[in-house]
């Protein structure tokens, strides 16, 4: 299982929220390439990025340092929050970006998601943010009111290959992940999951690796010295 060490971004500070409620935010970081270079020299393979601005407007205001963060680093990243055209999937992906992860645009129009897969294959991934079993939208602010679980057989359905499946109710809450809802998607769905939001202990990292998932999201249990990196990310492999 991959460790997704998590930079999420905002006024191009490294940033995170309480269950994703933009009015609890703490700064981090004012330099996010730093950050990433700690994952780096912590052995980590991945970051997991999200430019939470993007997310709400649908733009790309830190797409610079989205960038500065891949080219630095060298690592392999993946970007989500406010890719809602294949003009913003293009600009990334010619940016060196590995993988883009659609979230309120995979909900408001699956053609976008299918044209998408069709033209980048496996550099699409669909984030799943689950509240209350619903598919939440507009960076967690709405709910759509569709079912999780049918919404993620539609994405495998369409050829999405990674799905990325966060637990609003868990996120930055530094109280467990929800082991029984990635235990379950494991079990049902034959793509690679990928388990994000309130991953705060090894113990969370041990059980989310014996439901053999792809990978888990580290964020806020990282910046508080909760977790240990480096012992999380080999304890997942």
């Amino acid at each position: 299982m991959l460790i997704f060490p998590a930079i999420d971004l905002y006024e191009k500070e490294a940033v995170r929220l309480y269950k994703g409620d933009y009015a609890q935010k703490t700064v981090y970081s004012h330099q996010p390439v730093d950050v990433a270079l700690d994952f780096k020299a912590k052995g980590a393979s991945a970051i997991h990025l999200v430019d939470l601005e993007g997310a709400k407007e649908g733009t790309t205001p830190n797409f610079d340092v989205v960038v500065d963060i891949k080219k630095n680093s060298g690592l392999f990243c993946e970007i989500g929050g406010g890719i809602r055209s294949m003009e913003v999937i293009e600009k990334y992906i010619g940016s060196g970006l590995d993988r883009v992860i659609l979230g309120t645009a995979a909900v408001a129009d699956r053609n976008f998601v299918k044209e998408s897969v069709a033209a980048y294959g496996e550099k699409i991934a669909v984030g799943i943010d689950i509240k209350d079993g619903a598919v939440a939208v507009k960076g967690w602010t709405e709910s759509s009111g569709i079912d999780a679980f049918d919404f993620c057989k539609e994405m495998v359905g369409i050829g999405v290959k990674t799905l990325i499946c966060t637990d609003i109710s868990k996120d930055g809450a530094m109280v467990g992940t929800n082991r029984a809802l990635y235990q379950e998607l494991a079990k049902r769905f034959e793509v690679q999951i990928v388990a994000s939001g309130g991953v705060s202990t090894l113990d969370d990292v041990k059980a989310l690796r014996s439901y053999d998932l792809y990978g888990a999201i580290i964020g806020k249990a990282y910046y508080t010295g909760a977790i240990d990196l480096s012992a999380a990310i080999e304890l997942a492999k």
